[in-house]
C-alpha cells in the first residue's frame, strides 16, 4: 500500500510502516475545506491569471471532481459529510481573527451572505448537512465542530479541501491535539503550487494524519 511509505518527512524516513487503517463508517466523517467561489475567480490581472493557473486547473480536474465523488460515496454509506467555509459575521469583518487582517495575500474580508463566501455549487452542502463557519484557518478552534464531532460519536476525520498548507495543515494539527484521527486525501486538497502541497503533506503524515490517496481510501473504505 502506497500510503504507508509516501510522502515521508525527514523525522520519519526510517520509521516503520505503520497499522491498516481502520474506518468505522459509524465513527468517520468527510470533512471539506474552504472550497469557496473566491478562490476559483480567475484573477483580472494576466500576469497573475498565469501564475495560478495550475492551482485553478487542478482545483477543476482533480480536487473538485474527487471531493464531490467522495462526498457522494460517504452519503451512499449515510455516513456524514460536513463542510467548512471562511466568513466573518459582520460586513466589515471586525469579528476575523488577527491572521486575516494582516495585509498580504491572506487578508480576507469575506461576509457571510457574500457570493465570493459561499461554497462552490458542485460541492454545495445537501440539505441536513452540517456547516461550519470561521474566522479563524481551523476550522475545530474557530467553531463549535469540536463539540459537533463528539455529540456525533465520530472519531476519524477524513479531510479534502485548500489550501494544504494553510487551512487543512491548521485543521489536521487542531484535530490531532485532540486526538481525532486525522486522513488526508491527497487529491482531494490543493495549495498555491503543487511544491508547497507535496511539502506540507511531507510535513504533517505520520504525526498529525496519514496521507492517502482518494483511491486507496475508497479501497479501505469500500465505498
Amino acid at each position: 500500500m502506497r500510503w504507508k511509505t509516501a510522502y515521508r518527512s525527514f523525522y520519519y524516513a526510517q520509521a516503520p510502516e505503520p497499522a491498516d487503517l481502520v474506518l468505522d463508517p459509524a465513527e468517520t466523517a468527510l470533512l471539506c475545506i474552504d472550497v469557496q467561489n473566491l478562490y476559483l475567480e480567475i484573477p483580472a490581472d494576466p500576469d497573475e491569471a498565469a501564475r495560478w493557473f495550475p492551482f485553478h486547473r487542478r482545483m477543476r480536474e482533480i480536487v473538485i471532481p474527487t471531493t464531490r465523488a467522495l462526498q457522494d460515496a460517504f452519503r451512499a454509506k449515510g455516513m456524514d459529510v460536513i463542510h467548512a467555509r471562511i466568513a466573518c459575521q459582520l460586513e466589515d469583518g471586525r469579528d476575523r481573527s488577527l491572521s486575516q487582517k494582516k495585509p498580504g495575500w491572506n487578508a480576507l474580508l469575506l461576509p457571510k451572505d457574500s457570493a465570493a463566501s459561499q461554497l462552490v455549487p458542485e460541492l454545495a452542502p445537501h440539505p441536513g448537512e452540517i456547516v461550519v463557519t470561521k474566522t479563524t484557518d481551523s476550522a475545530l478552534t474557530g467553531t463549535n465542530l469540536r463539540l459537533i464531532l463528539a455529540n456525533l460519536g465520530i472519531r476519524n476525520v477524513v479531510l479534502t479541501g485548500i489550501f494544504t498548507d494553510q487551512c487543512v495543515s491548521s485543521t489536521v494539527r487542531s484535530l490531532a491535539d485532540e486526538s481525532f484521527n486525522v486522513i488526508v486525501v491527497e487529491d482531494g486538497c490543493a495549495a498555491g503550487t503543487d511544491e508547497l502541497h507535496r511539502r506540507e503533506l511531507e510535513i504533517i503524515n505520520m504525526i498529525y494524519c496519514q496521507v492517502l490517496g482518494s483511491v486507496e481510501l475508497r479501497e479501505i473504505m469500500g465505498l
